[in-house]
């Protein structure tokens, strides 16, 4: 009987090696799975350190707040509050969460949780409502802002009180009054300080401009005593009956005849001296006015040559002026305020040649349409870039201190605004500062042209 070798199963054929790979496969799929599970572990840790860290910025912010927080949901249960709730109501927060609001209101409250329901269905906010909580001490009122609070669905899920102590903000409205009556009244000094200063300025000008014609006034004056009292010598003698000789030679003597001659002329000067006295008057009766409702056409060339004349000619007698005015510059406005505006832009102008070796302003005007338009222009060292959007804000001021108030253009530049025009600084091409005044033009006219 023949025998025969058992074949081996057809799939026992490569199992060992089959099996290796299998194991194999498996072990890196372990690997992958570890290494997901860790770097999850990680992203986790990171996202808990985020968390808390959030978690501790809130709270420092919830700790750290003076006004009154709470939150609570929709049917008035606290949720949670803040340090400054605590301390309010007295109680910790713990003994607060899950209360409901209308709990913690005293019974004489202006506003009660029902008003707050209200305003949540009309998703709308509780602006400056006061509440009043009842507290050991009695009602403490209240001043409560509030809004809705919405999940991340926007659906409205709870209510946020934020509320500060009436008392407290009286205080507070009373301290912030108190300081803005104190900052007026430095302003209202630093004002009459700018007013003293250009009425300085004013004085010293007027005063220059009156000494020329008061000296010649008193000069003819003089002269006429002089001749007053030989004539009155002269005919003192003719009528005590002094012979010819005698009066020839008192006429000669006396000088009758140099007398007789100027007299005319001298009585000229001083007609013309009085008359520029009265002129320099009539100008600062005028420029001096202050009636709000003062706006008519005048000469702003003359305006503008006063100005130059009370404070560059009393000033720097040695300043190089040049005017290059029309004839008929007539503007509309109060004069007396653009006389204050120009002696103030004049002032800036000499203020700013001081030192330089070569001072010269120079004042232009021309017309451009229903304006007029005046430039003054100095050769000082220009107006740097940072300073020219701030030229006419309030107390701002590059001079040193004592030198001035920062309120002169600031000042300028409104008195302008209230004439109907404009005041504009800018860095001249050449070189200097130049500032531009524009004011409605007085007629239809074109006007002169420089």
């Amino acid at each position: 009987m023949k025998t025969h070798r058992p074949e081996k199963p057809f799939e026992a054929v490569g199992a060992p090696a089959d099996a290796e790979q299998a194991w194999i496969a498996v072990i890196h799929k372990m690997d992958e799975t570890y290494a997901d599970l860790v770097a999850q572990q990680v992203a986790l840790e990171e996202k808990n350190a985020a968390l808390e860290e959030a978690q501790g910025f809130i709270a420092g912010v919830m700790g750290s707040m003076t006004d009154v927080l709470i939150a609570c949901d929709l049917e008035g249960r606290i949720e949670q509050v803040n340090l400054a709730a605590e301390r309010m109501l007295d109680r910790p927060g713990r003994a607060l969460v899950a209360q409901r609001l209308a709990d913690l209101l005293d019974e004489s409250s202006p506003t009660t949780f029902d008003d707050v329901r209200r305003a949540a269905e009309q998703r709308g906010r509780i602006v400056d409502r006061e509440f009043a909580f009842a507290t050991t001490d009695g009602p403490l009122p209240v001043s409560v802002n509030g809004s809705i609070r919405f999940d991340t669905r926007g659906r409205a899920v709870g209510i946020v009180l934020v509320g500060r102590p009436i008392g407290e903000l009286r205080r507070a409205y009373r301290e912030l009054a108190s300081a803005h009556e104190r900052l007026k009244e430095t302003q209202q000094q630093l004002v009459q300080s700018e007013k003293m200063a250009s009425l300085g300025r004013l004085v010293a000008g007027v005063a220059h401009e009156l000494n020329n014609p008061i000296s010649f006034v008193y000069g003819n004056a003089h002269a006429m005593r002089r001749y007053a009292t030989g004539l009155v010598a002269y005919l003192e003698a003719m009528h005590a009956g002094a012979d010819r000789a005698t009066l020839d030679r008192k006429r000669s003597e006396l000088r009758i005849d140099r007398s007789l001659a100027d007299i005319e002329g001298t009585l000229d000067g001083i007609f013309e001296g009085a008359e520029r006295v009265r002129d320099i008057v009539a100008d600062l009766r005028r420029f001096s006015s202050d009636r709000k409702d003062a706006r008519e056409p005048f000469d702003l060339g003359a305006v503008l040559k006063a100005a130059v004349a009370w404070v560059a000619a009393a000033q720097a007698p040695d300043l190089d002026i040049r005017f290059a005015l029309p004839a008929d510059f007539l503007a509309v406005g109060h004069p007396g305020h653009v006389h204050q505006v120009a002696m103030n832009l004049v002032q800036n102008a000499v203020d700013a040649m001081e030192g330089m070796p070569a001072r010269r302003l120079e004042v232009g005007g021309r017309r451009e349409g229903e304006t007029v338009v005046a430039t003054i222009r100095d050769t000082g060292p220009g107006i740097p870039a940072d300073v020219l959007p701030r030229i006419f804000d309030p107390f701002f001021t590059t001079k040193p201190v004592g030198k001035g108030t920062g309120l002169g253009l600031s000042i300028s530049y409104r008195i302008v605004q209230e004439n109907g025009g404009t005041l504009e600084a800018q860095n001249a091409a050449g070189g200097g500062a130049e500032l531009v005044l524009t004011l409605p033009a007085a007629g239809g006219g074109e006007g002169g042209k420089p």
